[in-house]
């Protein structure tokens, strides 16, 4: 094959996989949206339980803590299926990962970290829940959401223009 045929092919590909690209998004955003939107669901069918496992980490108020991120779990969750409100949605449920990592995933992630034991960062829910949330944040619910058909019936942008970079001078 030669280097102009390979070149064609290379571009072709690019850019089959640029109009792919909101797959990924949707998929976290179902995957993860619907984790949250269980464990929701749990904490407020079983509220008493989350309450005294908040009391247990030591969590202040932790009648009120319950309520609110169960709730934040069960209609982030939706929120991140349907794709409204994204950003926001991931914002408040990352943070719900960084108080689980120093509450109840604590031990683990120190030792993840550590890399003493078998425990990796990956082994560690609220890391990799924490991170793919940390990327709907910065990358927004895509093409296939409720978050774009707004902006696409209100005449906004899909998202913010990065912002110029100025070349490195001589």
């Amino acid at each position: 094959m030669s280097v102009p045929a390979v070149t064609r092919a290379a571009e072709r590909g690019l850019q089959l996989l640029g109009r792919l690209d909101f797959i990924p998004g949707l998929l976290t955003r179902l995957v993860i949206g619907y984790a949250f939107y269980q464990t929701g669901g749990g904490k407020l069918e079983h509220f008493e339980n989350t309450v005294a496992f908040f009391t247990e980490l030591g969590i202040p108020m932790p009648a009120l803590n319950a309520a609110f991120v169960a709730r934040l779990e069960y209609w982030g969750g939706l929120a991140l299926i349907v794709g409204l409100l994204t950003r926001l949605a991931a914002a408040g449920l990352f943070s719900t990962m960084a108080v689980a990592l120093m509450t109840a995933d604590k031990a683990n992630f120190l030792t993840a970290l550590q890399g003493s034991g078998e425990i990796g960062l990956t082994d560690v829910t609220p890391v990799v829940y924490g991170l793919l949330l940390l990327w709907l944040v910065f990358k927004g619910a895509g093409l296939l959401s409720a978050d774009a058909l707004l902006a696409r019936r209100l005449g906004l942008g899909q998202s913010v223009p990065a912002a110029e970079v100025p070349a490195a001078s001589a």
